[in-house]
């Protein structure tokens, strides 16, 4: 008996490390803290379980643990104190009350951990049964190893520890099992020492299997992780942080690049504009092959009297015209720094605090570095227009500082990369030329812009050299990196810009001057693109990414019999027989990706076909799942079916159909009309049964409309709506 004792308790604390293992990825894969003290919940609920026989003891130890468990984590007042009480009061009635208006979402902590610990307590009673009484403890272990291949396969917790554990428990529990059988079935009287030698055989036979498992070979994976392709779609990632995983959106690291990221069209800002501008936020000049950081630190100056002393141009040398624009920030979802067009001259505010500027990256902030004013801020800015003649004929006498900074590559770039740069630009012979060559060079060699299964570049692996040589698939991060290398290859100094594109016009205009609009920009608006460097002009824009047009406006300052016009024409759209083609792409991609949000993240290194794969295989569980839902609610939906029915027929006064219905609904609920039978005394039969009056009601509203030709009115439908919800409350539930 002694050994069979020992057994059962050996099987017992078997379960408790079992469900152990549906504790242990809380606090990785939910947003639960202090799982901890739930472990210990648990072990207090296993142990009165087995070592206490009275029921009233049991409830009272579990009872009072979670009583302690919950003011130790929620409520502030002594334990039993009249405070105390009163807040335990107000928690059940606060989260009752919500359950009873169906809010679960608003339910508090301290009631959800109420109800966890209750599940808990369950569950403790469900395997101490199964494990020590009913030896029904198969089905559990399934189900704790098939939890564990889900989490493993579909979430961020890694399981391989995990089912190391739940084998070697697993595989014990089986063991010993078989021992009490064998001591049930046999005449041979159980002691220690034979179920410690019994214990011996079960831990040299798992150990062994174990080491086997562990060790030997095994395939590599044959499917891809789809843990980075359901992060990427989950998460709403691109333009932010980086990693595998970022937000889409404006975000301030871009050292990894690379990744998918999905729409997110949150208004970030609204802006008053004379055009459909580029607003800029910031540069990055250090490419270090997996993306962009910053050489110096920011330094700030304050912007004294609103006049910004930051050009990326030579006013003397470029054509402007002065244009002025407002922003309003959205307060739900604050910028941390300004944007503004390009030749930001003037920045006010009716906010009092200070702007202060790093003059290096273009980087504008407020003093509380949070755009959260309700009232935004006013841009004079000159809009510049570039003569493409003079950047043609521009020298290539950059000044020191400006090769040193804006020139630099990483050591570990691969050469082809360069010697493409060197081959796209071959006939060229002026920095514009090949500027305007790498720039055309994406749209008119195939590569596509795409948002998902875009990989990280991995160990060795250069991002620009991965994008131009093995994928040729991705969005603004990829292009205007590949740019800014390629053209730094050449020795044309460019650097890495990011901010927004302008967005979309409003449906409803406010009354504005000529040729301004308000265009509202959000998320989904986030955009990388490249300034090239021209030493008497400055630092000029450029739009690599396919399926976006450079707002930048460049002219020619002579014409011969209209040639120059067309040959303006032609780099603007190199290929017009595609134009409409090109402009829907355009519609489509700034509705959509809009803009591209550097810095996606997610290891989408998965082939098409995974994809698709991954997509049936969560398409057919979750039909499973409907199809498992709708079979165990299917008499509610009958139910519902039925009132939506009744309450359409009378919507459309069709009173015959809507009556005949109902008498078919309570045939179906087994009040059958006999043979015969006038609607009145069955109405009357029905109200009998059911103990109402409404169906005689309703009969008799029926029978004047037919018998007296009486078109139903407004108030007599409502009236009729009302009686049937009354009689359907009994009918249906």
């Amino acid at each position: 008996m002694k050994a069979r004792n020992t057994a059962t308790f050996i099987m017992l604390v078997a379960g408790f490390l079992l469900f152990w293992e549906w504790l242990r990825p809380l606090e990785q894969v939910t947003d639960t803290d202090g799982s901890y003290l739930f472990v210990l919940f648990t072990v207090i609920c296993f142990l009165t379980s087995y070592f206490i026989k009275n029921g009233l003891g049991k409830f009272s130890i579990k009872f009072t643990a979670m009583l302690l468990m919950l003011d130790y984590l929620f409520l502030d007042a002594r334990l039993f104190s009249g405070p105390w009480l009163q807040q335990l009061q107000m928690e059940l009635t606060f989260n009752i009350d919500l359950i009873w208006q169906n809010n679960w979402v608003m339910m508090t902590s301290f009631f959800r951990s109420l109800l966890f610990l209750v599940v808990l307590w369950l569950m403790s009673y469900l395997l101490h049964y199964w494990f020590t009484i009913s030896n029904k403890f198969f089905l559990f272990v399934v189900l704790t190893i098939i939890y564990l291949a889900v989490l493993d396969t579909f979430t961020v917790y890694d399981a391989q520890m995990a089912m190391i554990r739940t084998f070697i428990v697993s595989f014990v529990v089986l063991g010993l099992n078989r021992y009490l059988k064998l001591m049930e079935q046999s005449e041979q009287k159980s002691d220690q020492r034979n179920l410690w030698q019994w214990m011996a055989l079960i831990i040299g036979v798992v150990a062994f299997a174990t080491i086997a498992g562990v060790y030997a070979p095994k395939l590599e994976p044959q499917w891809p992780d789809p843990v980075p392709f359901i992060q990427s779609n989950a998460d709403h990632i691109g333009f932010g942080s980086g990693g595998s995983v970022q937000q889409v959106g404006y975000g301030e690291d871009d050292s990894q690049l690379g990744g998918s990221f999905m729409q997110d069209d949150s208004l970030v800002f609204e802006a008053v504009a004379h055009d459909n501008v580029y607003w800029r936020i910031e540069s990055k000049d250090v490419y270090t092959g997996k993306g962009w950081e910053t050489s110096t630190d920011l330094n700030y100056e304050l912007i004294e009297d609103g006049q910004v002393d930051f050009d990326t141009f030579s006013a003397q040398q470029v054509d402007v015209e002065r244009h002025s624009a407002t922003v309003r920030p959205d307060p739900n979802n604050p910028l941390p720094r300004v944007v503004y067009p390009y030749g930001i001259a003037q920045l006010t505010s009716n906010n009092p605090e200070a702007f202060f500027i790093d003059r290096d990256y273009g980087v504008i902030e407020s003093e509380s570095s949070e755009q959260s004013m309700n009232n935004g801020y006013i841009i004079d800015y000159d809009a510049p227009s570039f003569s493409v003649n003079d950047l043609q004929q521009s020298s290539e006498n950059d000044e020191a500082a400006i090769r040193e900074r804006y020139l630099q590559l990483p050591d570990e770039l691969p050469e082809r990369v360069g010697d493409l740069a060197a081959e796209i630009t071959a006939e060229f012979d002026n920095r514009y030329d090949k500027a305007k060559a790498v720039e055309r060079y994406f749209a008119a060699n195939g590569f596509r812009y795409q948002t998902t299964d875009i990989p990280v570049p991995e160990g060795d692996t250069d991002y620009v050299d991965q994008f131009l040589f093995e994928t040729q698939v991705g969005y603004c991060d990829n292009y205007s990196t590949s740019m800014v290398v390629m053209l730094r290859t050449l020795d044309i100094p460019a650097r890495w810009v990011k901010g927004f594109t302008g967005g979309t016009e409003a449906l409803e205009q406010p009354p504005l001057p000529d040729n301004y609009s308000l265009y509202e920009v959000t998320n989904n608006n986030a955009h990388s693109w490249v300034e090239v460097y021209f030493p008497e002009t400055g630092w000029v824009a450029f739009e690599p990414t396919s399926g976006f047009s450079n707002p930048t406006d460049f002219y020619y300052e002579a014409t011969e019999d209209g040639a120059m016009e067309q040959e303006l024409d032609e780099e603007t759209n190199p290929n017009p027989e595609e134009e409409q083609q090109e402009e829907d792409q355009e519609t489509e991609e700034e509705e959509e990706p809009a803009q591209d949000s550097a810095a996606a993240g997610g290891n989408q290194e998965q082939g098409g076909w995974g994809g698709i794969l991954y997509l049936w295989l969560a398409v057919g569980l979750i039909v499973m799942i409907l199809g498992i839902i709708a079979y165990l609610k299917r008499h509610q939906i009958q139910n519902w079916y039925a009132i939506q029915r009744w309450q359409r027929l009378l919507d459309k006064a069709e009173m015959e159909k809507a009556y005949l219905y109902l008498l078919k609904c309570l045939d179906r609920k087994g009040y059958p009309r006999e043979t015969g039978q006038t609607l009145r005394k069955y109405a009357k039969e029905v109200d009998q049964q059911l103990e109402v009056t409404e169906m005689s009601e309703i009969t008799s509203i029926y029978e004047e409309y037919l018998y007296h030709n009486q078109t139903s009115n407004v108030s007599e439908q409502k009236r009729l709506q009302n009686l049937f919800k009354q009689l359907g409350h009994r009918i249906f539930t």
